[in-house]
Parts: C-alpha cells; sequence; structure tokens
C-alpha cells in the first residue's frame, strides 16, 4: 500500500475544548513565574491571530487585564514566510525590552515568527501551546511537544465536513 498523502495531511485536530484545556495548562505553568510582586506578570501580548484564544483564556486564568497584540505574518495559507511585523503593540506597555510581559502565540514551528519577536522584545517571556522541535528554543514555556511534520489544524480554521478514513474508503 502507498501512502500518498501530503505532509500538512499527518494533522494533531484540536478541539475548542483542547485548546481551551492545553492554555489553562500554559497558564498554569505560568502563574506565580513573572519578575513582579508575587510572580506577576505585567501584561500579554497575543501574537495575531493564532495567540489571541490562548491569551484571551491566560489572561482569564491568571487575573491580567492588560492585553495588546503584535500582528505578525509568517505564513502564506500553509507555506511559511518570511515573518513580518504587520502591528506592533504599544510601545509604553512594552517598555524598552517588554521585561515582565507574555507573549503567547498557540504554536511555535520553525521560530521564524518568535525570533522577530524576540528581537525586539528580549526580556518578555515566549509561552505557546504547541512547540515543534525547530522552533522549542525560541519558547520559554510550551505545553505539548509535537513532530516537525505535523500539520495542527486549530478549531478556528476548520469547518465539519467528511474526512476519509485514515486506511481508506
Amino acid at each position: 500500500m502507498s501512502d500518498d498523502r501530503l505532509p500538512h495531511e499527518k494533522g494533531f485536530h484540536v478541539s475548542w475544548d483542547q485548546i481551551h484545556r492545553d492554555a489553562r495548562a500554559l497558564a498554569w505553568r505560568l502563574d506565580k513565574h513573572g519578575p513582579g510582586p508575587e510572580g506577576a506578570w505585567r501584561g500579554i501580548i497575543a501574537i495575531t491571530r493564532g495567540g489571541m484564544a490562548p491569551a484571551m483564556i491566560i489572561a482569564r486564568e491568571l487575573d491580567i487585564r492588560e492585553i495588546d497584540t503584535i500582528s505578525v505574518k509568517s505564513y502564506d495559507w500553509q507555506q511559511q514566510a518570511d515573518a513580518v511585523v504587520l502591528k506592533a503593540p504599544n510601545a509604553e506597555f512594552m517598555g524598552p525590552e517588554g521585561e515582565g510581559i507574555l507573549v503567547i502565540d498557540d504554536l511555535v514551528d520553525t521560530g521564524k515568527t518568535l525570533e522577530l519577536v524576540r528581537k525586539l522584545y528580549p526580556k518578555a517571556h515566549f509561552a505557546t501551546v504547541y512547540a515543534k522541535p525547530k522552533g522549542r528554543e525560541m519558547v520559554d514555556t510550551y505545553v505539548t511537544e509535537v513532530s516537525q511534520d505535523t500539520w495542527i489544524f486549530f478549531p478556528w480554521d476548520m469547518a465539519l465536513q467528511y474526512v476519509r478514513p485514515y486506511r481508506g474508503d
């Protein structure tokens, strides 16, 4: 039997329930590990778009009210491209190097997005829900590691439809 599946078809499907559980687990790992009094964090920066859902959950769990975004584009559909900042967070909020700020994303793949953001805010704490081996060194905290050749299907990218069984029809 030949396997005629495309590389992105080695999929890890994440439901809304799963992303919620995993983001809460990430919050538990980050709790009381910030540089502020009693391990508090000053705020959160969500890397749009994938980091917005986990950032919302983490902000709720850690009672963080100050949240901003950084918009970085590093994918064109399912093809990775050079990372570019489309929108930066408030400079006063970030401070000169991002100390005390949690930078949240859904996934680190090759690490190019986080490498770009880390250059801008070297003292921020970088956390992702999922990590692949090539980008893992760019993350300070993550919950689940997946293989480099796995494509993660997030619930905000999905619609309900028929899927061919793994072993054929």
